[in-house]
């Protein structure tokens, strides 16, 4: 029973971040959502930030099931449109991290260490599979060239719900879809013409 209780409050609280932003929510908030006595919800989570950092624990689990990258072949075109497409469902799900990602991180010394470790597992992601796909033929760019689309996927992806909420964008799933869309692009130019007709068959498809 204790453990339901924490879930709930963990669900409730991640539903109420995204729809409010994690600083205008307290724990009275929290408490009121789920019809229970601010003292049951400190008796699992001794404040705000330790229920941010619960979160941030499931958040880092599938953040890493993302980015896994095929082990046992050469990646393929395919490979990073379905990566981003997990990466961009991720961010979704936990969009109050990265909507008030820097207000968290200053907070949060253990937090800000974890979240860096997560954008260097995306960047050696990314660069992984773009040197795959230069050693299959797929793609054509020097080292510096796969390190240097690397990192501008990276800052894309981290930071496109933002710009999108800034924007103005109503949708977050098209929001997500044209994200996934603009992050390929950064690809398109090093592949070749074959893999080029590929992805361009594959954003028109995305796009009906």
């Amino acid at each position: 029973m204790a453990r339901q209780t924490k879930q709930r409050i963990l669900d409730a609280s991640l539903a109420l971040f995204n729809a409010q932003g994690e600083p205008n929510v307290t724990t009275n908030h929290i408490a009121d959502d789920l019809e229970i006595s601010p003292g049951n919800l400190y008796y699992h989570f001794r404040n705000k930030d330790d229920i941010i950092e619960q979160i941030f624990v499931r958040f880092e689990e599938r953040m890493d099931k993302a980015l896994a990258a095929p082990t046992d072949r050469l990646p393929e075109l395919e490979d990073v449109w379905l990566q981003l497409h997990l990466v961009f469902e991720c961010i979704s799900e936990y969009r109050f991290l990265y909507r008030d990602l820097v207000d968290i991180l200053s907070r949060n010394r253990t937090l800000r260490l974890r979240f860096a470790r997560i954008l260097k597992r995306a960047a050696a992601s990314a660069s992984e599979i773009m040197r795959g796909l230069v050693r299959s033929g797929a793609m054509r760019a020097s080292a510096a060239e796969v390190e240097a689309t690397a990192t501008n996927i990276l800052v894309v992806a981290t930071f496109w719900m933002n710009y999108a909420n800034v924007r103005g964008d109503r949708d977050e799933n098209a929001s997500i879809r044209v994200g996934i869309v603009q992050v390929m692009m950064l690809v398109a130019p090093f592949l070749r013409d074959a893999e080029r007709l590929h992805l361009n068959n594959l954003t028109r498809a995305y796009d009906t």
